[in-house]
């Protein structure tokens, strides 16, 4: 063992002493070969921004523009000072000389203007003062095509999670020089799906953390947005669950965060709402669309895959193409082989970058390569961990199956017997269900892939199981839940998570990489994918309705997609309960506005799942036939 440690060691320092030669010849080669220059682009009503260019010195040919627009900063900034993007995948757009641009949005960082969150796209624009992203986009388009010399007139625009909100709000700029865009992990829609909301539940956790500094507000540009709250408890459901009812975070976030506010000020899916959706301008687009996720990504796995699809129903003439793979947020410009405990048995994101991306990318934009060997939609299947090429998503061959609860805490494709008609359990607000099982100040990447068995031990978690698979079982597209329920109050959350049982003698290949934890895989009860369903939204996102206390009632809502492979000698599993926490805030389990709630309005529901055959609980399957 300890020669094995030895060997290990000195391949680690093999590997970083190369990678770090490679990184120093990388930098030198940039520092040679590409120029940087700072500019302040005017848009149409006046207010400039500001821009990076990295260029490259070459004149053997024209190059084309890539641009990224974001609100994170272009830093560093000074045109003596250098991005060390030779230390990242995208050195390969270095080496094919094209022109790298970052841009602050406007009202961020350099930027003039001021800055609102998730702009809506406005089609309607007749005058110079009305803007929007894609207004932006195409003044920022039409100044570098005629401005920055030596480059060969196309654009592509990439950029992932709100750059991918801009990426596609550029998608509908109308500027004849883009020609490729690649909206990445994009937020879409604050209200149903990302960051802030996943079915009218709050994600409260992700939005404290964020907001206290991001939405700060800078009436000036400025280089520096300081720190955020900081809380000296360190136990993120203790926090939490010690803050009380979310309007608590609202007096410790302070007056000065606008979104923060505006957005307590709008509980249901509103008008307000509507125009933040980044769907509803997803007509006619020209350019050529790559949209890119993860299947396991915490904050935008369903902007990806449900903006792809809004571009596909609204405008079928786009040449649009999607990507997911086993990844984390943004993990597809990083190492890919593993997520957390969850092992994917090759580097998907170097296949991704190197098959996927830049040749998108130098067929659109240089005329360089084919885009054929890039189909409709790249999908990485896990549990099998292989890349699937699609004609189109979901698979042709999906036959979707209902799944039905059974007696003894059993799933079949069967209704069961009569016998026993409801399942049960009490959901207590003062004793969530946390998300995940260890202590953490922030919110984990890992939980998408995490453990599930210790929330199978808790007597407020339903937990039901599929008998051993004699075959393989294969899920391609999105799972709808059909909960027939009974609550004790008025109104109640509901939590359903998709689960893979590894067999008990499980074990990975030992050459897979992993993350050097050694983690016990037998039994493993591996998230698939969880999703969280407000249930006095049941009927509408726009109109909340009231449970009657104690009658059987449907809640019906869609998980994310999945594209997983439940090997033979598995099962599936699936958990129901009515807390995720902190991941979501806690729901008083009475028909209030949960913003304003008071401590008060807590209390506990008992919660009825029916399985009986005239109330059927179902769990509608996309199987691969």
């Amino acid at each position: 063992m300890q020669k094995f440690f030895v060997f290990i060691c000195c391949c680690a320092f093999s590997f970083n002493a190369e990678a770090q030669k490679s990184a120093t010849e990388d930098s030198s080669w940039f520092l040679k070969n590409y120029t940087k220059i700072e500019r302040y682009i005017p848009m149409r009503d006046g207010v400039k921004l500001f821009t990076s260019f990295y260029i490259p010195k070459s004149t053997a040919e024209k190059h084309p523009f890539l641009l990224t627009r974001t609100p994170y900063s272009c830093a560093p900034y000074g045109e003596d000072k250098f991005s060390s993007v030779w230390s990242t995948y995208r050195m390969a757009y270095l080496r094919e000389n094209y022109i790298i641009v970052t841009q602050d949005v406007r009202g961020r960082y350099m930027s003039e203007g001021v800055f609102e969150d998730v702009r809506p796209f406005n089609k309607n624009k007749k005058t110079t003062t009305d803007i929007d992203e894609a207004s932006d986009t195409y003044d920022a388009i039409d100044w570098m095509v005629k401005n920055i010399p030596g480059n060969n007139g196309n654009v592509g625009v990439f950029g992932t999670s709100y750059p991918g909100f801009f990426s596609t709000e550029a998608a509908l700029s109308g500027h004849p020089a883009l020609k490729a865009v690649s909206p990445q992990a994009p937020v879409t829609d604050w209200f149903i799906g990302d960051d802030f909301h996943h079915k009218g539940a709050f994600f409260q956790m992700d939005g404290f953390s964020f907001y206290p500094t991001f939405g700060k507000p800078h009436p000036a540009p400025t280089q520096n947005y300081g720190e955020g709250f900081r809380s000296p408890v360190k136990d993120n459901y203790a926090f939490y669950l010690n803050a009380g009812p979310v309007k608590n975070l609202a007096r410790m976030m302070g007056d000065s965060i606008r979104f923060w506010h505006e957005m307590y000020q709008h509980p249901n899916y509103d008008a307000w709402w509507k125009a933040r959706n980044a769907r509803v301008g997803l007509y006619n687009v020209q350019p050529a669309m790559l949209w890119v996720g993860g299947l396991f990504d915490a904050e935008d796995c369903w902007g990806a895959w449900n903006a792809y699809k809004a571009c596909e129903v609204q405008s079928p003439q786009t040449n649009s193409r999607i990507v997911m793979g086993p990844w984390y947020h943004g993990q597809w410009s990083r190492e890919g082989s593993f997520l957390g405990n969850a092992r994917f048995e090759s580097n998907t994101s170097a296949f991704f970058q190197q098959s996927i991306e830049l040749p998108f990318f130098n067929y659109y934009l240089k005329n360089k390569g084919s885009d054929k060997e890039i189909t409709e939609a790249t999908i990485f299947f896990t549990g099998e961990n292989q890349w699937k090429q699609l004609a189109k998503w979901p698979p042709a061959n999906v036959q979707y199956k209902d799944l039905y609860l059974n007696a003894a805490n059993k799933l079949s494709f069967s209704k069961g017997a009569a016998g026993s008609k409801f399942y049960e359990y009490v959901s207590d607000p003062a004793h969530p269900v946390p998300y995940t099982e260890d202590v953490h100040e922030h919110r984990t990447r890992e939980y998408m892939t995490d453990d599930q068995r210790f929330a199978s031990r808790r007597p407020d978690v339903l937990t039901f199981q599929m008998d051993v698979l004699q075959e393989d079982l294969t899920l391609a597209g999105p799972v709808m839940a059909d909960i027939v329920t009974a609550i004790s109050t008025t109104d109640a959350d509901f939590v359903v998570k998709l689960i893979d049982v590894f067999p008990d003698d499980f074990s990975y290949p030992e050459n897979s990489l992993n993350n050097g934890k050694a983690y016990p895989m037998g039994g493993y009860q591996m998230l698939v994918r969880g999703e969280i369903m407000r249930g006095k939204y049941r009927n509408s996102f726009e109109t909340p309705v009231a449970f009657v206390p104690n009658k059987p009632t449907h809640v019906k809502f869609e998980l994310p997609d999945v594209a997983h492979t439940f090997k033979k000698g598995h099962r599936l599993m699936i958990q129901v309960q009515s807390s995720w926490f902190p991941l979501a805030d806690r729901n008083p389990q009475k028909f209030v506005n949960i913003y304003t709630a008071d401590e008060k309005d807590f209390q506990k529901a008992n919660i009825r799942i029916y399985n009986d055959p005239a109330n059927a609980t179902r769990f509608v399957l996309p199987v691969i036939k």
